[in-house]
């Protein structure tokens, strides 16, 4: 196929989404107010809880089963692999252009983390239904194509709130721990009184110290070390969960990829529930129903949440250059080398679709749940809303060319 019928049917669904998206741009205006900030929360709320679950669940169970299973061992470690070089990359960024210490976990996250779901569900099928595409029939490619951006979006997540997450956190308390520090240390007293009163009491009977040395036991070592095992496990179990924040990793699409794999990987629920002559079939199709919302309305919230960088801020243009970068040039060229071996030592199968979505995974824009990471912890809010502005006005052209060329290599 030549270059330029692969370019006409890449631009194609960037097209679509962009079409789509500054109707939701267009929608969150200020003047219009149908898609304002509380009406994208429900909207956000609805398709986090409500349409992706059946959407990842329909897709992957109509498509996984135990052999399939095995050849898409590769797309986890590939995701955690542009994970890791983004990172890598944008630690050279921040190195570079100095970038403050409250707004290096946001580099740091737009950098490693891609859309690994919304725009794979939106692109793929979208290139399935252009004429002349490379990966066969419509049907066939759409419920393969779909099933591994559902595998994908489902793995994202779990990097995303597990790796991203704990990442934009470090930075955000480290620097709220400084400016308090900062607020402390450079505090004025109004009068001597209340130095004194800041001042620990001579008397130890009333010293706060002296309150918990008669509560505790003078034996403390050997009342610790009567602590059962099970108790101990216990603690280090809940100490790992609020670190990790294993509430955002087990997410309703994670769940919904849980359910999926399950009943795609179990021939007696599979029989029950998918093809045309299972018994419980009308579950099936009905989730199905239920998920036809959810591409749209993501592409209306991505075009809505753009609207605040509109607005700018005080981030140079230095930094948002950088992860451009990273995200279009850098990782891209990467994906390409590793991807390559991949399939020259084996470890990928002759699928093109599959080494399709492979490959876009390196070119995505960043992650749309950085700006909710911001918002949770109040720093970076504004410098969000605009690197996700000009990263996702620039991939209208680099997803476009980055596509065409990956077709061009997997035809």
């Amino acid at each position: 196929m030549k270059f330029l019928d692969l370019f006409v049917i890449s631009s194609i669904p960037v097209l679509k989404v962009l079409l789509v998206t500054a109707v939701g741009s267009f929608l969150a205006l200020d003047r219009v107010n149908l898609m304002g900030e509380d009406a994208r929360k429900h909207f956000n709320n609805l398709v986090f809880y409500v349409l992706n679950p059946p959407l990842i669940a329909t897709n992957l169970a109509q498509t996984i089963t135990l052999d399939s299973v095995i050849k898409l061992w590769f797309m986890p470690l590939n995701i955690l692999i542009t994970f890791i070089l983004g990172s890598a990359f944008g630690w050279i960024v921040i190195q570079i252009t100095r970038v403050p210490s409250h707004l290096r976990g946001l580099i740091l996250g737009c950098c490693a983390a891609g859309n690994l779901g919304n725009m794979l569900l939106i692109i793929i099928p979208a290139v399935c239904k252009e004429k002349g595409s490379p990966f066969g029939a419509p049907d066939t490619c759409h419920t393969f194509g779909m099933a591994y951006a559902s595998l994908s979006m489902a793995i994202g997540a779990i990097y995303l709130w597990s790796y991203v997450y704990n990442i934009v956190r470090f930075y955000s308390t480290r620097t709220n721990a400084i400016e308090v520090t900062r607020s402390i240390n450079g505090a004025e007293y109004p009068n001597d009184n209340c130095k004194e009163a800041l001042l620990p009491s001579k008397d130890p009977s009333i010293s706060k110290d002296y309150q918990y040395h008669i509560a505790l036991p003078y034996d403390t070592c050997d009342e610790s070390a009567k602590v059962p095992i099970f108790v101990k496990f216990k603690q280090q179990l809940a100490m790992l969960e609020e670190k990790l924040n294993l509430k955002k990793v087990f997410a309703p699409s994670t769940i919904g990829a849980v359910v999926g794999f399950v009943l795609g990987v179990v021939p007696r629920l599979r029989k029950l529930l998918i093809g045309e002559s299972a018994p419980l079939r009308v579950i099936q199709d009905s989730a199905s129903l239920l998920s036809d919302g959810a591409i749209p309305i993501l592409t209306l919230i991505v075009g809505g949440n753009l609207v605040k960088g509109l607005r700018g801020s005080g981030i140079h243009m230095s930094l948002i250059f950088g992860i451009i970068v990273v995200r279009y040039v850098l990782l891209p060229l990467s994906g390409i080398l590793i991807i390559k071996a991949a399939i020259h030592f084996g470890l990928i199968h002759s699928d093109p679709l599959y080494q399709f979505v492979l490959l876009l995974q390196y070119a995505l824009p960043p992650a749309m749940n950085i700006g909710t990471m911001t918002q949770l912890f109040g720093t970076g809010e504004s410098e969000c809303s605009v690197i996700m502005l000009w990263t996702y006005a620039s991939a209208s052209i680099s997803l476009t060319l980055w596509s065409t060329l990956f077709m061009w290599l997997v035809s």
